[in-house]
């Protein structure tokens, strides 16, 4: 690493959380307030160079990388302002979801629904529709009421249902392609219980009922171990109390040695022996046994992520989901392919963000893994040729070889993303191949 004038400037390599994507900037910038935003911006400007801002790199595209300026926002963080009379928290873009979680707890509030995972920052998360299931309520996005964007001319914009209301329409998943968000907005309501009832269940039994345990259910998704009939299924939904959470040496157990230690040993063994995988796989769908705990919602929503994969996930209606999972599984098992991570299946109501991937449309979420470092492509194209067949949308920060053309015909409001992004980055100030390949020229 070599430093500049600049304290907050360097220059080094780049590589996402999975190692699958790398990048080696021209400068890495870390700016401490807005107005340093854009004059970094301006600089940028006038040095040819292209910008891209980046958070903790858990995307597995390449949606951050840049060889011009990467912004890293670690010194935006923080909370700026609750307001207990609108329920709303304003935090700044770098804060990681862990942090807001922890801090809206002591304040005895929470975000309404999460993904899976919190080391991501608030802006790298809704920047690209990180979500995680529900019945009713939606992505961490659609929990946005207000942000802040500075665009490409150095202009801070605060965007809202009432305020630059085309911008905000579109900005909530911007793909880091409209600007660089320095503030967000989030509806809060005060903390609340859940209860989750985790359960082995066959195959067959989720595919015939799956429909209505998404009705019965406040947030409903499930993994299937793939070579097997079996899946593990989770239920969370609020709950009166007390609070009961998983003690501390059984929670231990399932957490970290089966879902991460054990899973470490059997996937490094699966990538040197793929013949194993299947037995493994027999095995591991049966490590977890059913259990109910009870607590407050970011520690049911979230869990521990150490073994490090490469994922694809595509969004498709809600009623093609049994369909294009047995798909899956028939083309999984005609293959030669051996795979040692389970399907994740989750589900999202509809909202009203433009590149959303359940935008105008109820949706269910097929996400593939592979281990790092375990060859993916034939795998993941497989999947890929199923979704499309229903429509699919990819996630924005997922593996994909989507094109503008094909996305274009999958979300209505396409357009009028474009001409926002036209409109505030003509000369794509922001752009780079992953951008120009999804969205176009």
């Amino acid at each position: 690493m070599i430093e500049t004038d600049d304290a907050r400037t360097t220059t080094s390599a780049w590589r996402n959380w999975a190692g699958n994507v790398s990048a080696r900037p021209s400068r890495t910038v870390s700016p401490a307030s807005v107005p340093e935003l854009a004059e970094v911006l301006r600089r940028a400007s006038e040095d040819g160079l292209r910008v891209k801002p980046v958070g903790t790199g858990h995307s597995f595209t390449a949606t951050a990388a840049t060889d011009g300026v990467l912004i890293r926002p670690d010194l935006l963080g923080g909370i700026r302002e609750i307001d207990r009379e609108a329920m709303t928290v304003t935090v700044a873009a770098g804060t990681p979801l862990k942090r807001l979680n922890a801090a809206l707890a002591r304040e005895g509030l929470s975000l309404t629904n999460m993904g899976d995972i919190m080391e991501q920052t608030v802006a790298g998360a809704t920047s690209t529709g990180t979500h995680g299931t529900g019945r009713d309520s939606a992505s961490i996005s659609a929990q946005i009421r207000a942000l802040e964007l500075v665009t490409a001319d150095g202009t801070v914009l605060t965007c809202s249902e009432t305020e630059n209301a085309d911008v905000f329409a579109v900005a909530r998943i911007g793909l880091g392609a409209l600007g660089v968000v320095t503030a967000i907005t989030f509806a809060v309501e005060p903390i609340f219980l859940l209860t989750a009832r985790e359960e082995p269940m066959g195959f067959d039994r989720v595919m015939s009922d799956f429909d209505e345990l998404v009705a019965e259910n406040e947030h409903f998704e499930f993994y299937w171990f793939p070579h097997t009939g079996n899946c593990n299924t989770k239920r969370n939904n609020r709950s009166a109390g007390p609070a009961a959470p998983p003690g501390k040496v059984s929670g231990w157990i399932e957490d970290e040695l089966l879902s991460n230690g054990i899973f470490q040993v059997a996937c490094s063994l699966g990538r040197a022996v793929p013949a194993t995988i299947p037995s493994i796989a027999k095995l591991s769908s049966r490590a977890l046994s059913a259990r109910t705990y009870t607590d407050i919602p970011y520690k049911v929503f979230t869990s521990p992520r150490r073994v490090r994969f490469v994922e694809m996930e595509y969004a498709v209606p809600r009623e093609a989901a049994v369909e294009a999972l047995r798909e899956v599984r028939a083309m999984i098992e005609r293959s030669p392919l051996r795979i040692s991570f389970p399907v994740e299946v989750r589900t999202a109501p509809a909202d009203d963000i433009a590149l959303s991937t359940a935008s105008g449309r109820e949706s269910a979420y097929i996400a593939v893994h592979l281990y790092k470092g375990t060859p993916y492509q034939a795998y993941f194209t497989a999947v890929e040729r199923i979704m499309t067949a229903h429509e699919g949308r990819p996630h924005w920060g997922k593996v994909n070889t989507r094109d503008a053309e094909y996305l274009a015909g999958v979300y209505p409001r396409f357009g009028e993303f474009a001409a926002v992004r036209d409109r505030l980055d003509p000369a794509r100030l922001f752009g780079n191949d992953y951008l120009r390949r999804v969205l176009g020229d």
